[in-house]
């Protein structure tokens, strides 16, 4: 395909299926129980954090952890109690254990206590092209408290060559506004043209059958790559296209 036609297909399917039907059959529900920024950051970020496996399973423990938290995820990580903590122990979701979780609610604690919250470490050390030394950044920030070494693995650091793709779903949601009801676009100060595209084993095998990707590894060259030629197709909100990406390769089997 010419590069005018391809962009033409993947805008048709982004107008498929960046819509609140969306919802229903992925994670980013979990934070779109809530309404005030800090609620919605928090549960965004732990249900991203959790986004890998079965949907289903992703979606039902996403449930479990906002019941853990009483549904008011700022207000218990600023306010916990000890004994609340203990109660986040028992829970499981493939390799983040209660342990990871309650690290998770901790470091959360030191964001929003120490760094004036996740906006704004994020935006504080944004490059000029895209967000993966932000990234970086935050991620040292995040385990500045103390924690089990095991638990790191669950923050990707794409300078350490990973594509990072939860993390870059997760700042998806909240700095793409596309007045559509699914990403809540609640960060002003980063701009859209920022982002990068959640790349996993669907995404990345939609790009490489249309021509966008060629490296194999879904690793964070990839993601380079990948970025590069979205960024032609729209240099405002490349990101959109994670919808025609992924709506392409889980639900018509592209």
């Amino acid at each position: 395909m010419k590069q005018s036609e391809l962009k033409s297909f993947l805008d048709e399917k982004v107008h498929l299926y960046n819509n609140r039907d969306f919802i229903d059959s992925d994670p980013v529900q979990i934070p779109h129980l809530f309404s005030s920024k800090e609620d919605i950051e928090i549960a965004g970020f732990l249900s991203a954090t959790i986004a890998w496996g079965n949907r289903k399973m992703i979606i039902q423990n996403g449930h479990k952890m906002m019941n853990l938290l009483g549904n008011s995820p700022y207000d218990f990580v600023m306010s916990h109690s000890d004994y609340q903590l203990e109660n986040l122990q028992n829970f499981v979701h493939r390799t983040f254990n209660g342990g990871d979780f309650l690290t998770f609610v901790k470091g959360l604690k030191h964001i929003y206590k120490n760094h004036e919250g996740l906006e704004a470490v994020f935006s504080k050390n944004q490059g000029k092209e895209n967000l993966q030394t932000s990234i970086h950044e935050f991620k040292k920030i995040f385990f500045e408290i103390e924690h089990e070494s095991r638990t790191q693995k669950h923050i990707s650091d794409p300078l350490n060559n990973s594509a990072a793709k939860r993390i870059n779903m997760f700042l998806r949601w909240m700095v793409r506004q596309d007045n559509k009801g699914v990403d809540f676009g609640i960060w002003k100060s980063i701009s859209p043209a920022l982002l990068s595209c959640p790349l996993d084993v669907h995404s990345g095998n939609v790009a490489r059958k249309l021509g966008l990707l060629n490296r194999k590894q879904n690793d964070s060259k990839a993601l380079a790559e990948l970025d590069l030629e979205l960024r032609k197709l729209d240099p405002d909100d490349p990101v959109k296209y994670d919808f025609a990406l992924f709506g392409l390769g889980v639900f018509e089997g592209f």
